[in-house]
């Protein structure tokens, strides 16, 4: 062409590699090509953007006859925009053509004046563009390009009772479970052209799964793993990459390695610049007023935050769980998390204080919300921002172990009525380990609490002891009504509910009217009542209608559970089951395993009660994960011990135990 650093060519450049998914993406951009005149192909690097140029045109070419000329932006230098505008002017004057225009994001702000350049000057032009920003004329049709399908975790991490705070470990799953997902076929085709002898199995198929979601699904990176097929087992990989994704990514061609994240950031303007480094504090993803709230502050300020993530967000990841929050692709989190920890002026401290004050507010939030009613809500908002709490609950940060569990207690309600019972007490363990003495009453209860439920009461003891005198010494009536609760539970697991019954009142006589944390009179008064189910079941009050003011749903499930323990034992098997289906309904919803087991287990004594033996196998099988190791055993077992025979009792539990609780409840 004459023009230095210009790369134009008629032909269209070969695939790299085989083309795997996209066929929705391909139909979508063909579409917009024919109404449009600027289409952009918009995303972070690596994501494909270039290979779904390239299949596009060649479909066109083959399908139209279409006149494609390619210009490779990565060859323009910087202030080279108009010397490759006079080229392609002189190159496509009075030709009906579409032009590739392919990285767009290297030309900086020269990229939207080039473009609408051009299409002023040659009126039968069509562009097709791809950047990892919007390249800005009016009329532009952006078309954001997604990451490849990945394998979700075989239990979201929102009900996962070991959810770990860790970013990729992997989880046990099949090849059948995985195989049909778009960046493990690309992962295991690429893995196979580096090692003929690599083949997806059952021994490898979670740490497969578990490196394409830590990949992001992103093409590029995974095509990057893939290559080491012959030198790294996918676990080998999951652990490197974890350990130093910068390094594990760093060498590789194309663009999903550190050195086009370093171009990502690199080539935007200062604000977009300190934005990128700014976000890397974000273990997930984030909205836009949480980018304002952390990030917005000198010389950012909040409208200039604003501005810069709504310039950046086509090269961020969607948070497809959650809309309108993004992340950061991993290579880009970490190398703008070196460049952050680097930073002058104390700015990398600066926001990891807001972000854990935000945090800290989060959790504070998502508790008042639980007790107001919204459980659903609050636990919304808690899973949500999990990846957030996670990292603010650090006890080796600068706010220390106190700061940790100031995040940590408020979200009781997560660790235990929602399920992440082994996440919740680990956190409360590290950061009481930490904390000096005297450690706070709250804390000590609600690790108490979370021992227990794990299945070692006993070893709860010590801790319960510590947290009554803390209690006392603190003024904290709340606690000390709430640690006899706790000992009230655990005499109900063991089947002593005349103890329970005790317990349970003393808590309620003890409990402000309003308190300022923990489950609040309403889940004291289930307990009560299932107590009373069991000891006194005239006692146990009738509901004259809805109840005024807000409804604790978890409490309501337990109450329901009560219920249905009455009408079991007053001859009445089709209440008691509609009574626990609307209690399994709740306990479900927030991911409740204990009350899913004591629930399920209720069922399945119904069940062999009608004599459907199998069907109550099943049913304590889907349970058995979740129930207290203290517990005593289920009665249905019992039952069914006496009555089935050995073998098939134990293949009924084995069905149940590899089935889903709500699919063997097909009433829910």
């Amino acid at each position: 062409m004459g023009e230095p650093g210009t790369s134009v060519r008629q032909s269209v450049p070969a695939e790299l590699s085989s083309f795997i998914g996209r066929e929705r993406e391909l139909s979508r951009t063909a579409t917009l090509l024919a109404t449009a005149r600027l289409v952009t192909l918009a995303g972070p690097a690596g994501i494909g953007k270039t290979r779904l140029a390239v299949r596009t045109v060649r479909t066109l070419g083959r399908s139209r006859g279409t006149d494609v000329v390619w210009a490779d932006m990565v060859g323009v230098p910087r202030g080279g925009g108009a010397a490759l505008e006079r080229a392609l002017v002189r190159r496509l004057d009075g030709r009906e053509a579409l032009l590739v225009l392919d990285g767009c994001e290297q030309l900086g702000a020269e990229a939207g004046p080039l473009v609408s350049a051009l299409l002023v000057r040659l009126p039968r032009l069509r562009i097709l563009a791809t950047s990892q920003r919007a390249v800005g004329p009016a009329g532009e049709a952006l078309l954001a390009v997604p990451p490849l399908a990945v394998p979700p975790l075989s239990v979201p991490p929102s009900a996962a009772p070991d959810a770990a705070p860790g970013p990729a470990l992997p989880s046990a799953a099949s090849v059948a479970e995985v195989a049909g997902y778009e960046a493990v076929r690309l992962y295991e085709v690429r893995a196979r052209g580096a090692d003929p002898s690599f083949e997806l199995t059952e021994r490898n198929a979670g740490a497969v799964a578990a490196l394409c979601r830590a990949l992001d699904g992103i093409p590029g990176a995974l095509e990057l793993a893939a290559g080491r097929a012959h030198r790294h087992t996918p676990a080998e990989a999951l652990r490197l990459l974890t350990a130093d994704p910068l390094e594990f990514l760093a060498g590789g061609a194309g663009r999903a390695g550190g050195a086009d994240a370093l171009r990502t950031c690199s080539l935007a303007p200062p604000d977009e610049r300190l934005l990128w480094d700014r976000l890397s504090v974000f273990a997930g993803s984030f909205d836009r007023d949480a980018v304002v709230e952390v990030c917005g502050f000198p010389p950012l300020g909040p409208r200039r935050a604003a501005e810069a993530l709504e310039r950046i967000t086509p090269a961020l990841l969607e948070d497809a769980a959650h809309p309108g929050r993004h992340r950061l692709p991993l290579s880009v989190r970490a190398l703008a998390a070196r460049r952050l920890a680097l930073a002058p002026d104390g700015d990398g401290a600066t926001v990891a204080r807001r972000h854990r004050e935000r945090c800290r507010a989060t959790a504070e939030r998502a508790a008042r919300l639980w007790r107001s009613g919204a459980q659903r809500e609050a636990r919304a908002l808690a899973v949500a921002e999990l990846p957030e709490l996670r990292a603010a609950m650090d006890p080796l940060a600068p706010a220390g172990p106190g700061g940790a569990l100031e995040i940590a207690v408020p979200l009781w309600f997560l660790w235990s009525p929602c399920g992440l019972v082994t996440e919740g007490r680990r956190h409360l363990e590290r950061a009481l380990a930490l904390h000096p003495a005297p450690r706070p009453a709250r804390a000590l209860w609600l690790a108490a609490w979370l021992v227990a439920r794990s299945g070692a009461a006993e070893s709860a003891d010590p801790l319960l002891v510590e947290a009554w005198t803390a209690a006392v010494q603190e003024g904290e009536d709340a606690c000390v009504a709430y640690l006899a609760y706790l000992r009230g539970l655990v005499a109900l697991w063991r089947d002593r509910p005349w103890e329970a019954a005790a317990e349970f009142r003393e808590a309620l006589e003890l409990l402000p009217a309003e308190p300022e944390f923990g489950p609040g009179p309403e889940a004291l008064r289930a307990a009560l009542t299932m107590a009373l189910a069991h000891t006194d079941p005239a006692s146990v009050p009738v509901e004259d209608g809805p109840p005024d003011g807000p409804v604790d749903l978890w409490a309501r499930s337990w109450t329901g559970y009560a219920h249905a323990l009455v009408q079991r034992r007053e001859g009445r098997p089709a209440m008691a089951r509609a009574e626990l289906l609307r209690a399994l309904e709740v306990q479900l919803l927030l991911g409740d395993g204990l009350g899913q087991a004591l629930s399920a287990e209720l069922l399945a004594e119904l069940e062999a009660d009608a004599g459907c033996y199998e069907e109550s196998a099943r049913l304590l099988g889907a349970v058995s994960g979740t129930r207290p190791a203290s517990a005593c055993l289920p009665r249905a077992e019992r039952v069914l011990r006496a009555r089935m025979d050995p073998e098939a009792f134990r293949t009924a539990f084995a069905e149940g135990a590899r089935t889903p609780l709500r699919a063997l409840l097909p009433e829910l």
